[in-house]
């Protein structure tokens, strides 16, 4: 490699803008929305195959019942799964225009969207996101951030 071309790669510095408390909140809610339409139709038709499960679907004497452990599981499945899937992209943040990277950049690794999943099922976590900026305990304890990809100049795909 000649002198020209270390130079090149030596200078290229990235710079990683946090996305905004409020893209995070309107992430937030439309990964719900779209997260519940899908499970309550998928609940539909478990029904429909399976009319039995209409009496473990509901909730009775305020006890916790099956479906909160399932929703919980499938939350975290679909946050995991998405994430990992789509390089750290979700529905709400490909609308907002953000994404989930590693702390120097990178595309989120697998590792990491499973912590960031696992971490989102911890009692008032969503909690944590307050602030600005907004960097709740699925960021920190996965060693992540959510950048906003038009301000942010990251390592390439």
């Amino acid at each position: 490699m000649d002198s020209t071309e270390q130079h090149l790669f030596a200078d290229n510095e990235y710079r990683l803008i946090q996305a905004s408390p409020g893209k995070r909140f309107a992430n937030y809610i439309i990964d719900i929305v779209f997260f519940v339409v899908v499970a309550v139709f998928a609940m539909m038709v478990a029904m429909m195959i399976n009319p039995s499960l209409e009496g473990t679907l509901t909730e009775e004497n305020g006890e916790a019942t099956l479906t909160d452990l399932v929703m919980i599981f499938f939350m975290i499945l679909y946050w995991f799964g998405i994430e990992a899937i789509f390089k750290g992209k979700t529905l709400g943040k490909l609308i907002t225009g953000t994404r989930a990277v590693n702390e120097d950049g990178s595309n989120l690794t697998v590792k990491a969207a499973l912590l960031r999943s696992l971490c989102r099922a911890v009692p008032f976590e969503a909690f944590s996101a307050l602030g600005n900026p907004s960097y709740p305990w699925h960021d920190k304890w996965a060693k992540s951030y959510v950048i906003d990809e038009k301000e942010s100049n990251r390592p390439a795909d």
